[in-house]
């Protein structure tokens, strides 16, 4: 059955605006608590969010849905994405709910869920959850009296989590010495991730600490790398690191404030493990998006490369299904397993943070063991998601490309899984002439289903 509300990450859209609705969040709850309820005691459930604006309303609607099921809320307010997963876990409730739209802007918002464990929701949860809601089956019950569920507010939830991203980082190391810049997006990490660093001993510069519900990702964070690479030369600090608005995602900046992407710090990671034979079946998990270059270096270091489709929870499904325990995204998601159920910016900065004191090098030289193939991605706004195998002439210029290529390079292209955008990526050995490509296909897309202005073409559509 095909999902109608939940997409690669959650349920997404622009808020107040369907499905992201304080009706619908009050249905979510209503349905989530269903699914998640016990009936031999008294169920509970975590609610965290990132800075937004939207976030009150929904969480408000959120907690009444989940409390008309006579089940209880965990409010821990203001929190990355990666410590609602951790908290829902180590308070044994029985699911957590995330309310963020992740690197999207703030009029954007979401609502994603954990199961008990921690870790996201597989297709099938979410396929009946949006079932109790489209059918109307859990109209009908309604608890009264001392069934009904309350509200609790968890106030030392940041304590907590800071605990338990000092614990992730070696006893016998610190960061005393070092210069960092940080950018937190305005986003759920601006009071985490300083006290985290600081706490270790880390001289910390501090961007995006000072969220006003509508500043979260606007022109900073893990998306615009630009800010932290400016700051590193300003300051002459080590390096630079930059969150996205709910800090499951880092991206690094070098001391000389080159950007080093997702890829290039699993590089970094896996090959530490592998020298440490910490790697399980040395292999790592990725996606289709990462560059071939990893699949370089880490066949060079003796490792191996999996590739997942896009997307963290297909990495995690597959880490788990596998037995494997360090995968991640270009992006800057990266799940180590040993640690977290998710993907987590700042455990991921600080496992970096403690390769580079140990080995005693600079960032540009860690990154140094993998060298990216040339990459370009264009979007393409879309009003429809055709399949590229319904549109003959768009498989055929995709054809012509990749027999181009021949076999130093790649096409992917995919729907994203949060926004009315299709992605074209290409890897090769030139990047004006892969360059040329995408935009070649891109313009093509446009013409068979992007996404129109009002007045074009006479119809005001």
């Amino acid at each position: 059955m095909a999902k109608q509300l939940f997409g690669t990450d959650g349920v997404r859209g622009i808020a107040n605006m369907y499905p992201i609705t304080t009706e619908m969040a009050m249905q979510l709850g209503r349905a989530a608590a269903y699914v998640f309820k016990h009936d031999d005691r008294r169920s509970r459930i975590v609610i965290g969010k990132d800075t937004r604006l939207s976030g009150y309303m929904i969480e408000n609607a959120l907690a009444a849905g989940i409390c008309s099921m006579g089940v209880d809320v965990l409010l821990v307010g203001p929190l990355p994405t990666p410590g609602i997963a951790f908290i829902t876990a180590s308070m044994h409730a029985d699911a957590g709910v995330v309310i963020s739209a992740s690197h999207n802007p703030y009029q954007d918002n979401g609502i994603k869920f954990f199961a008990r464990d921690g870790f996201k929701l597989p297709d099938e949860l979410e396929i009946q959850i949006e079932d109790l809601i489209f059918s109307d089956r859990i109209d009908s019950l309604r608890p009264t009296a001392e069934e009904v569920g309350k509200a609790f507010r968890v106030d030392d939830a940041i304590g907590r989590y800071i605990v338990f991203l000092k614990n992730t980082f070696p006893r016998a190391l610190d960061l005393v010495g070092l210069k960092i810049v940080l950018d937190c997006a305005h986003g759920a990490a601006y009071r985490v991730a300083p006290a985290v660093l600081e706490e270790l001993g880390a001289e910390v510069f501090a961007y995006g600490v000072e969220p006003d519900g509508t500043n979260i990702n606007a022109g900073c964070g893990s998306t615009h790398p630009e800010v932290i690479s400016a700051a590193v030369r300003e300051h002459g600090a080590d390096l630079g690191i930059a969150l996205d608005g709910d800090a499951d995602r880092c991206i690094f900046v070098d001391e000389h404030g080159n950007e080093v992407d997702g890829d290039h710090i699993m590089a970094i990671c896996s090959i530490d493990m592998l020298k440490r034979d910490a790697l399980p079946q040395r292999t790592v998990v990725a996606t289709v998006m990462s560059n071939m270059g990893l699949d370089i270096a880490l066949r060079q270091a003796g490792g191996r490369v999996v590739k997942t489709d896009v997307g963290d929870r297909y990495v995690v499904e597959e880490m788990r299904r596998s037995g494997y325990r360090f995968g991640g995204e270009q992006s800057g998601h990266l799940i180590f397993l040993d640690h977290n159920t998710t993907g987590d910016g700042m455990l991921s900065a600080l496992q970096i943070l403690a390769i580079l004191q140990k080995s005693g090098k600079p960032l540009s030289e860690l990154a140094s063991v993998m060298t990216a193939l040339p990459q370009v991605l264009v979007n393409v706004r879309v009003r429809e998601r055709r399949k590229v195998e319904d549109m003959p002439e768009v498989k055929k210029l995709i054809e012509d490309v990749e027999n181009r290529l021949a076999d130093a390079g790649r096409v992917l292209i995919r729907y994203s899984g949060t926004e009315p955008l299709m992605r074209i990526m290409l890897e090769g050995r030139d990047q004006d002439e892969i360059t040329d490509m995408a935009n070649e296909i891109a313009l093509m897309i446009k013409g068979l289903i992007g996404e129109r202005v009002a007045g074009e073409g006479g119809t005001g559509e």
